[in-house]
C-alpha cells in the first residue's frame, strides 16, 4: 500500500467537505436575506447568489493539487501530510469564505449597497486557498 495515495485522496475529499461547509452557511443567509426581501414585497437579489457559491472553488483547488499529487515522485509521506494539511487549509478557506459571504448576504440583502467590499473580504478568503495550492506546488 503505498501511503502517499491516501493524501492524494484527501486533499480533494477534504476540500470538497470545506466547500460544501461554506456554500451551506453562504446559502443559508442567501435564503434568509431573499425571505426577508419578499416578506417586505422587494425583489430578491440574485447577486447573492455569489456570495451562496463562492466556497465551491476550493472544490476545484483540491482537485487541481489532487492532479498534481498523482503526478509526484515525492516521498509517499510527503503527499500523505501534504494531502491531510492542504485538504484542511483549503477547507478552513472555504468555511471562512462562506462565513464572509454570510455577512455579505445579510449586509446587502438589507442595504442593497456595499456589494463590491463584501465581494472583496469574500476573495481575500479565497486567496488563502490560492496560496495553499500554489506553495504546495513548490513542495511538491
Amino acid at each position: 500500500m503505498n501511503i502517499g495515495m491516501i493524501g492524494v485522496a484527501a486533499v480533494l475529499g477534504i476540500s470538497a467537505v470545506g466547500s460544501a461547509i461554506g456554500a451551506g452557511i453562504a446559502g443559508q443567509a442567501a435564503i434568509g436575506a431573499w425571505k426577508r426581501a419578499y416578506m417586505a414585497n422587494k425583489p430578491a437579489p440574485f447577486l447573492l447568489m455569489a456570495f451562496a457559491g463562492a466556497p465551491l472553488t476550493q472544490t476545484i483547488y483540491g482537485n487541481i493539487l489532487m492532479g498534481t499529487m498523482m503526478r509526484s515522485t515525492k516521498d509517499p509521506a510527503l503527499l500523505f501530510a501534504a494531502g491531510i494539511t492542504g485538504g484542511l487549509a483549503i477547507a478552513m478557506s472555504a468555511v471562512a469564505q462562506g462565513k464572509a459571504g454570510a455577512s455579505g448576504c445579510d449586509a446587502y440583502g438589507e442595504t442593497g449597497k456595499g456589494f463590491a467590499q463584501y465581494i472583496t473580504v469574500v476573495g481575500i478568503c479565497e486567496t488563502v486557498a490560492l496560496f495553499v495550492m500554489a506553495f504546495m506546488f513548490g513542495a511538491l
